[in-house]
């Protein structure tokens, strides 16, 4: 039976504010371009999935049509950082298209991780999914502690 831990839920809690300050732009951080559409609203690319286990954190991004050469995925502190380019169809000018809604060029997505990582970062691209494997700090790992009965 897992035991109720209030702060884990504050800090759950926390963790959602945070995200819907950052969604509605009252982030005081100086902001990156997150998006590949110039003139047109910022969009987040690549779509994410964010999840952990107990070693570690992983980030599994959608990156289809995007040459996996392109990419540059980079950690300082507890940001990850992924950027690439996703190329246009060589040879079609753009007045051929009827309809252009898969855009392309330049992208730089920042995620905030919510642990510390440690050396030993892997990143794996297949089917247009990349995969970021980040090892758990030390620290940032879960620590069993023993009940002594007197």
């Amino acid at each position: 039976m897992a035991q109720w831990n209030p702060f884990e839920e504050m800090e759950a809690l926390r963790q959602e504010i945070d995200r819907a300050f950052e969604e509605f732009g009252a982030d005081q951080r100086p902001r990156q371009q997150v998006a590949f559409l110039p003139g047109r609203g910022p969009r987040r690319y690549p779509l994410i999935n964010l999840l952990e286990d107990r070693e570690h954190v992983y980030v599994e991004a959608l990156t289809p049509g995007v040459d996996p050469q392109s990419l540059n995925v980079t950690v300082v502190q507890n940001r990850l950082t992924i950027a690439g380019e996703k190329t246009r169809i060589p040879d079609i000018k753009p007045e051929a298209f009827h309809r252009n809604e898969r855009a392309a060029g330049k992208f730089v997505r920042v995620i905030d991780l919510p642990v510390e990582v440690s050396e030993g970062i892997e990143a794996a691209y297949k089917n247009g999914l990349l995969v970021v494997t980040l090892p758990k700090a030390e620290k940032a790992k879960p620590k069993q502690i023993s009940v002594k009965v007197t």
